[in-house]
């Protein structure tokens, strides 16, 4: 179904519990990483004034976190990584900002932080940790995680060669640190349920919203792909650089969209 609000957006629910979370209207995180021209100004305008008019709770949150290692393990000097990654968060957030500015007055409050301030909150260093863990003890995850390193960098890569160990490595901490976001959300922000929206499906949604065991999403946590209506009639949408999420309800992926309802039609039901 194609939803339509200040910008028109189709809305994937991975499953059939995502589609409930999506339907309770509680909270949406967008996550952006530096350096991905799908986030403009322009983008996170239409995203803010959709968000706004369909969750209680809005929350923007942006990678800064191991950016210049990514710089460095593909070339740059230490002191040109250190340069590059603080000129493309310094962008991002500006973009962010003018973005939300440019919405004009929300319906609710819309929360623009960097991935960087999270570091001392309590439960989101609990969930870093059973990243980490599972990285180490299960294979099925840090698979999905290898997939999810090549979905970010194979274009990166010089034809012919192969991913390093150690650009490997970078890749696993920039997603750790993201990570805790798409298992779950509502315990770091305390809200009631939440909904990780991106533009694509990415290769780790599997591993976190649809297997019996190992690391999963929390019950209360959702994932669906949200990305412009336009994109439904001129194919796939572009697989861009991004941030990488044990629900009882969750079944086999859903490929429809929830009829929507603005946020005082939610409330007065």
């Amino acid at each position: 179904m194609t939803i339509t609000a200040d910008a028109s957006f189709e809305v994937l629910p991975f499953t059939r519990t995502c589609r409930h979370i999506w339907e309770d209207g509680d909270h949406v995180l967008i996550g952006v990483s530096p350096g991905n021209s799908y986030f403009s100004s322009e983008r996170i305008t239409h995203l803010a004034q959709w968000a706004t008019a369909r969750f209680a709770q809005v929350d923007f949150v942006y990678a800064d976190l191991h950016v210049d290692r990514m710089f460095a393990a593909f070339g740059y000097t230490r002191d040109h990584a250190e340069k590059r990654a603080a000129k493309e968060i310094k962008a991002v957030r500006r973009r962010i900002l003018k973005g939300v500015e440019e919405s004009g007055p929300p319906q609710v409050e819309i929360r623009v932080r960097a991935l960087s301030e999270f570091q001392s909150n309590p439960v989101y260093q609990l969930l870093h940790r059973r990243v980490l863990h599972f990285l180490e003890t299960d294979d099925e995850f840090r698979k999905g995680c290898e997939k999810m390193a090549l979905h970010f960098i194979g274009s990166k890569l010089p034809e012919g060669e192969s991913i390093t160990d150690a650009q490997l490595q970078v890749c696993f901490d920039y997603m750790a640190a993201e990570l805790p976001f798409f298992v779950d959300t509502p315990s770091i922000l305390d809200v009631p349920s939440s909904v990780a929206a991106y533009h694509v499906k990415m290769p780790l949604t599997d591993v976190l919203f649809a297997r019996g065991g190992g690391l999963r999403a929390t019950r209360n946590q959702a994932y669906a792909v949200v990305r412009p209506e336009a994109a439904a009639v001129a194919g796939p949408a572009p697989q861009h650089t991004a941030p990488p999420h044990t629900a009882a309800r969750n079944t086999a992926p859903q490929h429809t969209a929830p009829t929507e309802r603005t946020t005082d039609e939610r409330r007065a039901a």
